[in-house]
C-alpha cells in the first residue's frame, strides 16, 4: 500500500488508535491522555490539509478491501468528502481543548474521551466512505460510539435520553440497511459517482427505486432530524456540553445530512431524482422540519433545549440545498454544512462556558450575563447573528445562495420559507442578546465558580472565540479561493457537469 492508498486509512486512524489506547490508560493518567487527544487531533488536521490540497489537484486518494465477491470496503477522498473531513478535522481539534477544560476534575474522562474519538473516527469513515455499503457500516458504528457520550451523566434522564436515542437511531439504521440491500439487489455494487450512478433505467424500476429513496432518507433523516424523525435530539441536551457541540455541529445530525446530500447528488443524481419526482417532497419536508423547528425553538426556556430546537430547522437548510435543483441552490445547501457547524459549535461552547462557569442554564437566567461574561457573549451573539443571516456572517452567504438557488429554480416559495425562517430565527435569539447585554444582572448568579484573570478558564474560552471569528471571516471573505464556498461552488461544478 503506497501513500496515496494509505492516507484516507491514516485520517480515520488518526482518532480511532488513540481512541482505544485512552480505553487502556488509568482514569488518573491525564497528561498521557491530553497528549494522545491532541497529537491525534492535530495530526488529523495535518493529514486532511494532505489531502485538501491533492485533491483540489485532482489527486486520486483511495483504499479498497474486498469484503466478499463484489463488494468491497472502500474509501476515497473527493470534493465533496473533503469538506466534510475537513469541518470534522477542525471542530474536533477545538472541541477536544473545550472539552478538557469542561471535564477537569469529572469522572470517567477515560471514557469519556476514548469514545469521543471513537465517535470522530466513525464521522470521517462517513465522510471518505466510497461506496453505499462502507457508509452505512460508519453510520452504525457512530450510533454506537455516541450512545454512551449521550449517557455519560449516568443519571435516569440521561439513561431515558440514551435509550430514546438508541430505539430512533436503531430504526434509521434498519430502514437504511433495508434500502441498501434492496437497491444493491436491483444494480449492484452502489458506487458514490458524481451526478449518481443511474443511466438509462427501465421505467418499471422507477416505482421501487421511490421507495428505497424514501427508505434512504427515513434511515438518514432520523440523524439528520428531519419532522417527524426528530424526537431524540431535544431529549439528547442531558449530554454535557463539548458532546451536543458534537452532536449538533460535527457528528450525528451532520452525517444524516451529509448522508442524504450523497445519495441526492452521487447515488441517485439530481436529473434521477427529478425524473422520479421525489425532489419536490424532500424540499417540502426539509421546509416543513425548518419552520417547525423555529416555531418550537421560540418556546424553550432552557438554553441548549432552543439551540437544539434550532439545529433541527437549520441542519434542513442542508437537505433543502439538495432537494432544490441547480447549482447555486445546490451551493447554499453545501456551504451550510460548513457554516452551519461554526455556529452551531460556538453557540453550544458559550452555553457551556455559562452552565459550568455561573450555573445559568435557563434563558430567564440570563440577564445581564455580558456584563459577567463578555468574551463569551460576545461569541454567542455573533453565531446568533449568523443563524439569524444578518451580513457579513457565514450565515448570511448559504441563506444567499439558497434563496438565489430557489429563484433560478423558479420555487418561489422556498425563499417564503426562508425569509419565514429567518424572521423566526430573530424572534428566538434576539431577545437572548438583548437581555445578556442591555438588561441589569441579578444579585447573584445561580452557581458561581471563583474566577482567575478571565471571565472562565481559556481552554473554555478559546474555542468559541475562534469559532466566532470563523463566522465572520467566512462572511467576509466568501469570494477567497481558500473559503469554504470556493470549494463548494468546486463540488458544484464537478456534480453538475455536462
Amino acid at each position: 500500500m503506497n501513500f496515496d492508498h494509505g492516507l484516507p486509512v491514516l485520517v480515520v486512524a488518526s482518532s480511532l488508535v488513540p481512541g482505544c489506547f485512552i480505553f487502556l490508560l488509568g482514569e488518573d493518567q491525564k497528561t498521557i491522555r491530553t497528549v494522545l487527544n491532541l497529537t491525534g487531533a492535530v495530526l488529523k488536521v495535518v493529514l486532511v490539509a494532505v489531502m485538501l490540497w491533492g485533491v483540489s489537484r485532482d489527486h486520486r486518494y483511495e483504499v479498497r478491501y474486498g469484503l466478499v465477491e463484489g463488494i468491497d470496503f472502500a474509501l476515497h477522498a473527493d470534493a465533496l468528502s473533503l469538506l466534510f473531513v475537513t469541518l470534522s478535522a477542525v471542530l474536533w481539534l477545538l472541541t477536544t481543548i473545550y472539552a478538557i477544560g469542561y471535564l477537569e476534575g469529572a469522572p470517567h474522562r477515560r471514557r469519556f474521551f476514548g469514545f469521543f474519538s471513537l465517535c470522530v473516527s466513525a464521522t470521517t469513515g462517513i465522510a471518505l466512505a466510497a461506496n453505499l455499503l462502507t457508509l452505512l457500516i460508519f453510520y452504525e458504528m457512530l450510533t454506537l460510539t455516541t450512545y454512551p457520550l449521550v449517557i455519560h451523566r449516568g443519571t435516569g434522564k440521561s439513561l431515558r435520553a440514551g435509550r430514546l436515542y438508541l430505539l430512533y437511531a436503531l430504526s434509521g439504521g434498519a430502514a437504511l440497511l433495508l434500502a441498501v440491500v434492496w437497491l444493491q439487489s436491483l444494480v449492484g455494487p452502489i458506487e458514490f459517482s458524481e451526478g449518481g450512478i443511474f443511466g438509462q433505467v427501465d421505467a418499471g424500476l422507477h416505482g421501487r427505486l421511490r421507495i428505497i429513496f424514501v427508505l434512504i432518507i427515513a434511515g438518514f433523516g432520523v440523524k439528520a432530524a428531519l419532522v417527524p424523525l426528530h424526537g431524540w435530539l431535544p431529549e439528547a441536551m442531558v449530554a454535557p456540553a463539548p458532546v451536543s457541540a458534537l452532536l449538533h455541529a460535527v457528528a450525528v445530525v451532520k452525517a444524516g445530512a451529509f448522508g442524504i446530500v450523497r445519495v441526492v447528488y452521487d447515488v441517485y443524481g439530481v436529473e434521477f431524482c427529478a425524473v422520479l419526482g421525489v425532489a419536490t417532497p424532500l424540499a417540502i419536508a426539509a421546509s416543513l422540519t425548518i419552520l417547525y423547528g423555529s416555531v418550537r425553538a421560540m418556546y424553550q426556556d432552557d438554553l441548549k433545549r432552543r439551540l437544539a430546537y434550532s439545529t433541527i430547522s437549520h441542519v434542513s437548510y442542508i437537505v433543502l440545498g439538495a432537494a432544490v435543483t441547480g447549482p447555486l441552490a445546490t451551493t447554499g445547501g453545501i456551504v451550510h454544512l460548513v457554516h452551519q457547524g461554526v455556529m452551531k459549535i460556538t453557540l453550544f461552547f458559550a452555553a457551556g462556558n455559562l452552565a459550568e462557569t455561573v450555573g445559568v442554564k435557563k434563558i430567564a437566567d440570563m440577564r445581564g450575563i455580558a456584563r459577567r461574561m463578555p468574551w463569551t457573549m460576545a461569541a454567542f451573539t455573533i453565531a446568533a447573528l449568523g443563524m439569524i443571516g444578518m451580513p457579513p456572517t457565514a450565515g448570511f452567504i448559504s441563506k444567499w445562495y439558497l434563496a438565489l438557488g430557489a429563484a433560478q429554480a423558479e420555487q418561489w416559495w422556498v425563499i417564503g420559507v426562508l425569509v419565514a425562517s429567518s424572521v423566526l430565527n430573530a424572534i428566538y435569539f434576539l431577545p437572548i442578546v438583548y437581555a445578556a447585554w442591555f438588561q441589569s444582572p441579578p444579585e447573584a448568579w445561580p452557581a458561581e465558580h471563583p474566577r482567575g484573570r478571565f471571565e472562565t478558564s481559556l481552554s473554555l474560552l478559546i474555542p468559541p472565540l475562534v469559532t466566532a471569528s470563523l463566522t465572520l471571516l467566512m462572511g467576509l471573505l466568501a469570494g477567497l479561493p481558500i473559503s469554504a464556498l470556493d470549494w463548494a461552488k468546486l463540488i458544484v461544478l464537478r456534480e453538475y457537469q455536462p
